[in-house]
């Protein structure tokens, strides 16, 4: 499970969280009754964005079933969307299409255990199953699935050509999310919404694409692979103004969508995506603490969450980096990505404050760990984990909270509205209406 969006369960008004795991368990069930059990392993956090959408638009078109006991719910039963809803078909075609092309990115480039011939061959052929499942369920519901796949193949032309800027090299990943967004106005037959939806998916194309980057920067520095900011030589000041623009622009777009059901939408696209920029932002030196940069959103600005990164990583070629550090860019000097002053990868560098507390072994153990880590829903987590030790709601992903201290308004026990004109979120406590409507 990988993306962006993950919301706090503390942070979400009760029934927002609820609509949320709907839409999560939803795409996780439509990916195994759809196309088996493995395919439920490419669930991603930010595809059911598209379901939420869908249901945003028309909340007659994600109609819900009662689901049974599951493991990764703590063997509890929960409402979920239906997997012939055609927001989560949808979901479940993009998760599918994004898999198959990281997965065959790291086995031409060898990654790690993808260096061996068998692993790869086996490897190949799921990703080969991946996508041509992608492509039946996205043509089921008339999405052309060559947006994505052009896309894919086009981000490493680019990153192999070097010499390119940084909106360039996220371009493709901005022109795949605003197809899927957009597409989501035609399901649900709101088909003046699809200028918007797929100016907003641009900008959070544009995020995804540079939260992922700004995650990687240092172990992207230490294994010699490509990474847009390094090889644009774009500093971490540069990267937020970036981020910021983006989030404005996100902001604006979907203020011009006509939606229905406008609540969860807001919290995820709005709150969230500005926290991720938060979180990922925080610990670089030289830059202002968060709540300094231009606010252009009226959502608290916190970072609690977990990394994710769902976008394929290529071995540096091209561009690189400039030589030396002039205490905006990426070698070194005060306030850089990668060397002294307090630089991530240098002396004082504040990164995202995590890291295994042990060595983590070589192939083929973490294999067989990640696959037991999946089956659990991370509650299993290795010594090597940085959730190793913790508490069981604090290592399960549809539990875990805030990974390393929730500062986040506790509006877990909101239950109805008193008037508030929040289009009908679910909350009366805490100030919470002001917060996720």
């Amino acid at each position: 499970m990988f993306g962006v969006v993950r919301p706090c369960r503390h942070g979400l008004c009760g029934t927002l969280f609820k609509d949320w795991m709907a839409h999560l368990c939803g795409l996780c069930l439509t990916l195994r009754d759809e196309h088996g059990q493995a395919a439920r392993l490419v669930t991603n956090y930010d595809g059911l964005l598209v379901s939420v959408l869908v249901e945003a638009q028309r909340p007659d078109r994600s109609p819900r079933r009662k689901a049974g006991r599951c493991a990764l719910r703590g063997m509890k039963g929960a409402e979920v969307v239906t997997a012939r809803a055609e927001g989560a078909q949808l979901a479940a075609a993009t998760s599918l299409l994004l898999a198959a092309g990281k997965t065959r990115d790291h086995v031409a480039d060898g990654d790690g255990p993808y260096a061996r011939r068998l692993v790869a061959s086996a490897a190949g052929r799921m990703a080969g199953r991946w996508d041509a499942a992608g492509g039946r369920t996205g043509a089921a519901v008339g999405f052309d699935p060559a947006v994505l796949r052009a896309a894919i193949a086009r981000q490493g032309a680019l990153e192999a050509a070097g010499g390119l800027g940084l909106l360039e090299l996220t371009e493709p990943t901005e022109t795949a999310v605003a197809a899927v967004f957009a597409h989501t106005a035609v399901l649900a037959g709101k088909e003046h919404n699809a200028e918007s939806l797929a100016e907003a998916g641009r900008f959070f194309g544009r995020l995804a694409h540079l939260i992922d980057a700004v995650e990687d920067v240092r172990p992207d520095l230490a294994a010699g692979a490509f990474n847009p900011l390094v090889a644009t030589g774009t500093g971490p000041a540069e990267a937020r103004r970036h981020c910021d623009d983006a989030l404005h622009g996100l902001r604006l777009a979907l203020a011009d969508l006509e939606l229905e059901s406008p609540a969860l939408v807001r919290a995820l696209l709005g709150r969230e995506v500005r926290r991720s920029v938060d979180r990922v932002f925080a610990g670089y030196p030289g830059g202002p603490p968060p709540g300094q940069y231009p606010q252009h959103s009226p959502y608290p600005q916190q970072g609690p969450y977990p990394p994710q990164g769902p976008y394929p990583q290529q071995p540096q070629q091209g561009a690189q980096p400039p030589p030396g550090g002039d205490g905006s860019g990426w070698g070194g000097g005060d306030g850089g990505w990668g060397g002294g002053g307090g630089g991530w990868g240098g002396p004082g560098g504040g990164g995202s404050g995590h890291g295994p507390s042990g060595q983590r072994p070589g192939f083929p153990l973490p294999c067989f760990t990640g696959t037991v880590v999946c089956m659990t829903c991370g509650v299993f987590q290795p010594e090597w984990s940085k959730h190793h030790g913790q508490d069981c709601s604090d290592r399960c992903w549809c539990s875990r909270a805030c990974d390393g201290g929730c500062d986040c308004p506790d509006c877990s026990g909101c239950s109805g509205c008193d008037g508030c004109g929040c289009d009908g979120c679910g909350c009366e406590c805490c100030g919470c209406c002001c917060i996720d409507c």
